[in-house]
């Protein structure tokens, strides 16, 4: 189990679903994680829940406002960076190729972020906190541990965020077209090939889960009313992993290391 206290500019920070059915989901995911949901008003008959293990920030989740129903954004996982200075990187995005989707803007004082699509279309959110540092646990089952990028052009995205985020964009050294993201010393996720891609399938950016039983996790998964998108798969000198559509259909997976 590792305490996070503070995350380095560039790293995955936070964890955020939106959903059709917000009761639903705390009842799933508290099932499945053993996510501990604490709910925080955020208006009338509104609620931010935060969902918590060993008392510690893992992840959060609201219900889809109006907008974005009217919009036909469906219920998704979003993945926040962290950065130094959130308006000075989003003056940034435009200039590589991305698209501001919402300008900078004060969550009370927990932080200041703002939500970015990618030259592809893949959207995700910059964070530069205050109160709130973001998540505070890592290394145990339910938590956030790596992130792919789906994407139909990996170069470009890879340039993109190298330049906005600092990251390293580095080729698979067992030589598959799998693209490894490096942030300072760390791996924190990838950026599958093309041909891996489902057709039709936008950009975005899939969360993957820390389980310690993959195969029992995604049983579980079904028997509370998800469906499995790809089965339980072992990835040589990898881990086992699974791709999961929630109840509502937010798509997430689930992984164990094979270190």
């Amino acid at each position: 189990m590792a305490h996070i206290d503070h995350h380095p500019n560039g790293s995955f920070c936070w964890i955020e679903l939106g959903t059709s059915d917000q009761k639903a989901a705390k009842a799933f995911y508290g099932s499945l994680f053993g996510w501990e949901p604490n709910d925080m008003p955020m208006g009338p008959e509104e609620f931010y829940t935060i969902f918590r293990l060993e008392g510690r920030d893992a992840a959060a989740g609201y219900t889809l406002r109006k907008e974005q129903v009217a919009q036909q954004v469906p219920p998704h996982w979003m993945l926040y960076m962290q950065v130094e200075k959130v308006d000075t990187s989003a003056a940034k995005v435009p200039q590589l190729g991305g698209t501001v989707v919402v300008a900078p803007f004060d969550v009370f004082d927990a932080g200041r972020m703002a939500v970015i699509s990618d030259p592809t279309g893949a959207h995700f959110c910059i964070w530069q906190p205050n109160r709130s540092k973001g998540t505070q646990i890592a290394h145990v089952p339910g938590t956030l541990c790596w992130a792919d990028l789906s994407t139909s052009d990996p170069r470009r995205a890879g340039e993109f965020y190298a330049k906005l985020l600092g990251w390293q964009i580095m080729d698979d050294t067992k030589g598959t077209d799998y693209l490894h993201i490096k942030n300072g010393e760390h791996f924190i996720g990838g950026i599958p090939p093309v041909k891996m891609r489902p057709p039709g399938v936008p950009a975005h950016w899939l969360p993957y889960f820390w389980v310690d039983d993959v195969d029992a996790s995604a049983a579980k998964a079904k028997q509370l009313g998800a469906n499995i998108y790809l089965s339980p798969t072992t990835l040589e000198d990898v881990g086992r992993l699974a791709v999961i559509a929630d109840p509502q259909g937010a798509v997430f997976a689930i992984f164990k290391s094979a270190h």
